[in-house]
């Protein structure tokens, strides 16, 4: 009877008030009177860690590090640029990876035959040129000093014609030694263009700042275009045309000179590995 007072009892306390179960509880059972001192319960809520979306959570800032980061910096470019060379008319866009190291992609193109002259000897002929260049590139931009002084490397995707076509010294297109009668061949023209289809290339230059956001630059370098592929007609290609060598004369086709200009140029490799001269101004945001 007791124990079922005592459980009794011990209800009514748990389910008590605070205040309630902080003061002593007695309790009289028969004769006895029996003290029940009540212990304040003490419940913890230990409150669990919200979700919370992070935008930034993973990215590093300033480089092009992580998803969001590199989108980030894709539309945030360090600096632009203009620049006027042997590789053409062009600009390109820059992203800083560190204070010494940028990641530049550009395009120059264009008409700049008159830039090397317009012309050029493959052995005894001269050629008259037209271009019409076409070079996407990619490449790295290196302080390795922190100053001034620039090395630059990377590849150039080109798409270079040359529109060329033979001049005449005296009566004759001196071709491999022999002689060919320049009336009778007529006009000797054709075309050119380098057999790579990715270029590397390699520059070293200055960058001088003149202000806080605008600068210079200048870079001389060459990249590796390859062997040429050429492609030379006559506008008398069924003609007979007189061939003079050291052992004398003999009769061949205008279609063979051509044959003969076409093997020369492709042999001279010209501009096998294109001179890189650039001149330029830079825009840093």
């Amino acid at each position: 009877m007791k124990l079922i007072k005592l459980t009794a009892i011990s209800a009514a306390v748990l389910a008590s008030s605070a205040a309630l179960a902080a003061e002593p509880v007695i309790v009289v059972d028969g004769n006895e009177a029996v003290v029940y001192e009540a212990e304040p319960v003490a419940v913890a809520y230990q409150a669990q860690p919200g979700y919370a979306d992070d935008a930034d959570a993973g990215v590093v800032g300033n480089t092009l590090g992580g998803t969001k980061g590199f989108f980030k910096q894709v539309v945030n470019p360090a600096s632009v640029s203009a620049e006027v060379g042997t590789l053409g008319y062009g600009a390109n866009i820059g992203w800083s990876l560190n204070e010494k190291t940028e990641l530049q992609a550009g395009w120059a193109g264009g008409d700049v035959a008159d830039l090397f002259g317009g012309d050029f000897d493959a052995n005894d002929v001269n050629y008259d040129v037209d271009s019409d260049f076409s070079n996407p590139y990619l490449g790295v931009q290196l302080r390795p000093t922190g100053n001034w002084f620039t090395m630059g490397a990377g590849i150039i995707v080109p798409d270079n014609d040359f529109d060329v076509r033979a001049n005449a010294k005296g009566p004759n297109f001196r071709i491999n030694n022999v002689d060919y009668n320049a009336a009778e061949t007529g006009t000797l023209e054709g075309t050119m263009e380098h057999r790579n289809k990715l270029a590397p290339y390699a520059t070293i230059g200055f960058r001088p700042n003149i202000t806080n956001n605008f600068g210079l630059f200048g870079e001389i370098g060459a990249a590796y275009m390859g062997q040429t592929d050429a492609t030379v007609t006559s506008s008398n290609a069924n003609g007979n045309v007189t061939a003079t060598t050291v052992n004398g004369t003999t009769t061949v086709k205008g279609s063979d000179v051509a044959k003969a200009a076409e093997k020369e140029l492709e042999d001279k490799d010209w501009l096998e590995w294109m001179p890189i001269v650039k001149v330029g101004a830079t825009y840093r945001f």
